[in-house]
């Protein structure tokens, strides 16, 4: 049986990385997430791997571009302005098609905002990150355990589909700590006949390149990426269901916000009302199919989210507007409260009958 470690989450995605083969981290120091850095460059250097706190978050990125190019797993993180400063790169890495695992810790905005925790992110990691038309796979850890869970995830998704993870955390849990077993799995290996690795003379050259300029050629390429996009869609949306087989009110939320609303679910259960909650795992791809279904049956939903409102618009386009979707939300670092939660999900319910 594996052994229960107490880890702090920052230090718990470290860990799984290296244990998911990651032997490069290119990053650069920003709370609330340094301790990724931290840990990794206590690490890497005793695994022969690589650690380097690159200038700026800009070059921490194109230094993921490269290691990427030659095949070998790599991560960089940071929080929400450095994940601004890192946007061209991670849109050079999806017209390269290239795996990669980008953390976001996420702090509260917008501008420098505050280092308390937020998830005003949404935005900025499910609709793509940077310019251009690309996606990236957006994983939302609701624990320490999942923070670790989910990052060995992320790099087999990343690999599997060549293209850019995304773990998307909030200030919170990247510094709370919680016992947790890492997996005892082996780690998946992907064969990369893309990568630049030399050729020996045995193959022909490999190009990294996302400069497309005759029209014709470009389109193509957004097209056939986005067949790839439809195949996520459909195979890989993760999401957790709670009390919801009799729920009338679905309250929806991830990350931190979600740990609250089970409270809020609880209390409310003890008032009577049928609540329940759909948490999304992946943001990206978004669980529309489980809303789309809790949508026939609920008669309102509760989007619980640490912004000004983000996830709630794709709340109601995954359930078509068939049922009133309310905000409950605090915002520039702060956490709803369970009675904060519970006075929405009343009103919903008051609303509803």
């Amino acid at each position: 049986m594996a052994e229960k470690v107490l880890m702090k989450g920052n230090e718990a995605i470290a860990e799984a990385a290296i244990r998911a083969g990651c032997r490069h981290y290119f990053g650069y120091p920003i709370t609330p997430q340094t301790e990724i850095a931290a840990y990794m460059a206590k690490k890497m250097p005793k695994i022969g791997g690589t650690f380097l706190q690159a200038e700026s978050e800009i070059a921490a990125i194109n230094m993921v571009y490269g290691v990427s190019s030659a095949g070998f797993r790599v991560m960089t993180s940071s929080s929400s302005p450095g994940v601004s400063l890192k946007s061209e790169g991670l849109s050079y890495l999806a017209g390269c098609d290239l795996p990669a695992l980008v953390v976001n810790v996420q702090r509260g905005g917008p501008g420098l905002g505050g280092i308390q925790p937020s998830q005003s992110d949404y935005f900025m990691a499910t609709k793509g990150g940077g310019h251009g038309d690309f996606r990236m796979i957006v994983l939302a850890p609701a624990s320490v355990q999942e923070m670790a869970g989910l990052t060995f995830k992320a790099f087999e998704l990343a690999d599997q589909y060549r293209m850019t993870a995304m773990l998307l955390a909030d200030g919170t849990l990247g510094q709370m700590m919680e016992a947790i077993t890492f997996p005892e799995t082996e780690v998946r290996t992907f064969d990369k006949p893309w990568a630049v690795t030399g050729t020996q003379m045995k193959r022909p050259h490999n190009i990294i390149n996302s400069l497309a300029l005759v029209p014709d050629v470009l389109e193509k390429m957004n097209f056939d990426r986005y067949k790839k996009y439809a195949e996520i869609e459909e195979k890989e949306p993760m999401y957790e269901s709670y009390m919801m087989d009799d729920a009338e009110i679905c309250v929806v939320a991830f990350g931190i916000a979600s740990r609250v609303s089970k409270n809020a679910i609880m209390a409310a259960r003890a008032e009577g009302i049928k609540v329940g909650m759909i948490r999304p795992i992946t943001l990206w791809p978004f669980p529309t199919k489980a809303l789309a279904e809790a949508a026939q049956k609920c008669r309102a939903f509760v989007s619980v989210e640490l912004n000004m409102g983000q996830m709630i618009e794709d709340v109601r386009l995954a359930t078509g507007c068939a049922r009133p979707v309310s905000l409950c939300n605090r915002a520039g670092g702060m956490i709803p409260t369970p009675d904060h939660v519970l006075a929405s999900i009343r009103e919903a319910n008051k609303g509803g009958n």
